[in-house]
């Protein structure tokens, strides 16, 4: 049955939905990002986005929903707290010291669990289905990091959060550690109060990075970033890079564990942001060892499985070499040697690399 509201009670109810949804944080945004045209256009123009060529072909259409969506008057926008529901105290440190341990493997805490793409989605998509029980029948378009959407602008312009200086998100209630939705709608809804920057006069996450990515405040060279070569980059990692990236196989929390607004990180409330059995404290070798189906059977439902097995080995292989620079490993060695001639070519490459690395003392650092 079709209830009559007015927008801003609307909203009210959409928040109260989102809430029972597990959803941490709803606002609304107006579809006016012109503001945000010409910063985007120069970090395309640099080529910050490294072979992503998709973001260039979209163009100015992420900062244009009504391009996105025709039709759209607004948009909703979401937040998700992915910490899982059994962090301890201390964690950011606790992470940290993953990376003193070159043989473990470091896997960014977002891509533990379930692949956020589908829990957002289909909680956003009940959240669009609730409103139209409500209202009846009306225009819209879910997203979840999965089409040209200027999500951190919005997010801001909303008060989900300000855009940090390492470009992502950051509440002052919930750190940076939450995910970001959206629902493109044909309602014209009040916009919710955006908020202000908290960042002062703060440099952690730009001094930490490990390969210098952070170039300035909100700039990020995606060329550069640990996140954007294991996961977007397709072929071989930049040598002068390999050695920067550590243990860390598949992206990278650094900027987000220094930032001190991540004290006040939430958990969340559902099993499936819970991290899986083996996707953290694991050893470089065992994941070395997956065979393919292995790869696919573990990472099933993750977010991991869309690199494939080939980038996986990738980055495994020069985690390893990272780890016989700094010491002598017998089972390192027999893993990377037992693939020295995989099939694929990108996979021989770094693993011959990593055969070079092998610890001498008397070599210079």
């Amino acid at each position: 049955m079709n209830v009559v509201l007015d927008a801003a009670q609307l909203v009210s109810r959409i928040q109260a939905w989102g809430q029972e949804l597990a959803f941490s944080q709803i606002g609304v945004a107006g579809v006016d990002l012109s503001a945000a045209e010409p910063g985007l256009l120069a970090w395309l123009s640099a080529g910050c986005h490294g072979d992503m060529a998709y973001m260039a072909a979209h163009g100015l259409k992420r900062a244009r929903p009504t391009e996105l969506v025709p039709g759209t008057l607004s948009v909703i926008t979401a937040r998700m707290d992915y910490l899982p529901r059994a962090t301890p105290e201390g964690w950011q440190s606790i992470e940290f010291e993953r990376l003193d341990r070159p043989q473990e493997a470091v896997i960014s805490m977002y891509a533990r669990g379930r692949d956020y793409h589908k829990v957002l989605r289909n909680r956003l998509q009940t959240l669009s289905e609730r409103i139209a029980a409500t209202i009846g029948p009306f225009g819209h378009r879910v997203f979840t990091d999965s089409a040209p959407v200027l999500e951190v602008e919005l997010a801001s312009r909303s008060g989900i959060g300000w855009r940090g200086k390492h470009t992502l998100a950051l509440h002052r209630e919930a750190g940076s550690m939450f995910f970001l939705g959206e629902i493109c709608v044909d309602l014209a809804l009040p916009p919710t109060e955006a908020t202000s920057e908290h960042c002062g006069n703060c440099t952690a996450c730009i001094d930490v990075c490990p390969t210098q990515a952070i170039t300035g405040a909100q700039r990020v060279d995606a060329r550069r970033c640990i996140s954007y070569l294991t996961i977007e980059h397709a072929g071989a990692i930049p040598l002068e890079l390999r050695p920067l990236m550590g243990n860390r196989i598949y992206g990278c929390d650094d900027c987000q564990l220094i930032c001190p607004w991540n004290k006040f990180a939430q958990r969340s409330p559902l099993p499936d942001f819970d991290e899986r059995a083996g996707l953290s404290g694991a050893a470089l070798v065992e994941l070395f060892s997956w065979s393919e189906a292995e790869f696919l059977r573990r990472t099933e439902g993750n977010a991991i499985r869309r690199i494939g097995h080939e980038r996986w080995l990738r980055n495994i292989a020069v985690a390893l070499g990272n780890a016989l620079r700094a010491r002598h490993d017998e089972r390192a060695l027999r893993a990377l040697q037992a693939r020295a001639d995989h099939p694929s070519k990108l996979v021989r490459e770094h693993v011959a690399w990593a055969l070079s690395q092998t610890h001498n003392p008397l070599r210079s650092p």
